[in-house]
């Protein structure tokens, strides 16, 4: 099976994981977007007081240069541990 496939499976399972922490929430964020688009490509927010925004935007950009297929290879297991 190719990783993208699993990927994609991984990304159906995680629709039904039980309530995770805000911290691995924005690891499965940041893992999926660098696994599906590659390095961050949208402008930091620049309103301070979004702090959804910007924890997200954070836990895409400290991914930078992970290659896609790692990226996907860490969310599938990640999602599988939990």
């Amino acid at each position: 099976m190719s990783l993208q496939t699993l990927f994609e499976q991984a990304a159906a399972k995680s629709k039904t994981l039980p309530a995770q922490s805000n911290d691995i929430l924005l690891k499965i964020y940041g893992l999926y977007k660098q696994g599906s688009e590659g390095d961050v490509n949208i402008e930091k927010p620049t309103n301070f007081f979004d702090v959804v925004g910007n924890a997200k935007y954070n836990a895409w950009a400290e991914l930078k240069g992970i290659s896609k297929d790692e990226a996907q290879q860490k969310y599938i297991d990640l999602i599988n541990s939990l």
